[in-house]
């Protein structure tokens, strides 16, 4: 199959960047990885399916590195204690984030207020998710991307399948963009910009929010904040709707069921009512719920009821502490913007 228009301009670029790039780089795993046979196979996937050329993708990974790092970063953890929510949402709703959150929404007010208007994602969502991922592009990363998804992709015991697929959506992008992929730095799990998304999710969710023709999550904020609240939008976010509800638990081990059924929600109140779970607000009979436990450490467990718009935030990370910590900053940043002006010196409240 003979590449495309794009797949030549993608290797003329590739050409001229060569000699800057080995000298960036660090030395290459003996061997290199253009002669491992799944390597090889796996390039060969990518000729007969997508057009490239042989030469040229067997270069790149011949130029390609062991990212040691990533691998051990993506490894499990060890179990030293108890699963802390408090703890967890310490670390992103904090003064730091709340104060660049506001800095970032009144510096970012047009494509925050287009996006929301666009999407139907509230302000203070977009603005928490890219405080969570990246606060507000101060870190995104220094991992070589391809060298940090190749990794992965055959060396993860765990995840190579889907490591795999976001390597070959990331050569994709790399090709659409006419940019070398050894170019492109990012996380150590090969999450790219101030969103912090994957390849893939570049590709399908991704949007060109600021009309110069090209989608830049690195150095477009306008591009980042779009394509959060496309994603979101993409992903069935329901506007006007709350992300949870109030949650009273009778018996944990009750209502050990609910929290088993996971996302997305599927229970009724009538249904949560039989295992001991209601809310102090109302809520209609025809909604469905899903029950959400926030273990505390040695503290009881908090438990949320959470709805579509919480299921939908889990998409991004399926981190139920991680949904959380977003709603929570988002609810920080929408109260300290609404605050008087006196509470904020020098500083003008933002517009909504």
């Amino acid at each position: 199959m003979q590449a495309s228009r794009a797949a030549q301009r993608w290797f003329a670029a590739l050409i001229l960047t060569i000699a800057v790039t080995t000298l960036q780089a660090a030395p290459p795993a003996a061997g290199g990885w253009a002669s491992r046979p799944d390597v090889v196979e796996f390039v060969r996937e990518m000729v007969d399916r997508h057009g490239f050329d042989q030469a040229t993708l067997t270069d790149v990974f011949e130029r390609t590195r062991t990212a040691d790092v990533a691998l051990k970063l993506m490894s499990p953890a060890p179990v030293t204690g108890k699963r802390s929510w408090s703890a967890y949402r310490a670390r992103f709703v904090e003064p730091i984030r709340i104060r660049e959150g506001l800095r970032f929404w009144r510096e970012q007010a047009d494509p925050i207020r287009r996006a929301a208007d666009r999407f139907g994602v509230p302000q203070e969502i977009i603005v928490a998710i890219i405080g969570v991922e990246t606060v507000y592009g101060r870190n995104t990363g220094d991992f070589r991307v391809m060298d940090a998804l190749t990794t992965l992709a055959f060396e993860d015991p765990r995840r190579a399948a889907f490591f795999r697929e976001e390597l070959e959506q990331f050569l994709l992008l790399s090709r659409d963009s006419e940019v070398d992929p050894l170019l492109w730095r990012g996380s150590y799990a090969g999450a790219i910009g101030l969103p912090q998304f994957m390849p893939g999710s570049i590709r399908r969710h991704a949007i060109d929010f600021d009309g110069d023709g090209r989608i830049d999550l690195r150095a477009s904020t306008s591009d980042a904040i779009g394509s959060v609240a496309r994603f979101l939008s993409n992903h069935g976010w329901r506007p006007g709707e709350p992300t949870h509800f109030q949650a009273l638990v009778d018996d944990e081990t009750r209502a050990r069921p609910a929290v088993e059924a996971g996302v997305p929600p599927k229970l009724s109140m009538a249904d949560l009512a039989a295992l001991g779970v209601s809310s102090p607000q109302t809520i209609a009979a025809t909604d469905l719920l899903s029950l959400i436990d926030l273990p505390d450490g040695d503290k009881p467990t908090q438990f949320v009821l959470g709805t579509n718009n919480f299921w939908v935030i889990t998409r991004y990370n399926r981190s139920y502490f991680y949904a959380m910590s977003v709603i929570d900053l988002a609810r920080a940043l929408r109260g300290a913007a609404n605050a008087p002006v006196a509470a904020q010196p020098g500083k003008r409240p933002v517009e909504r």
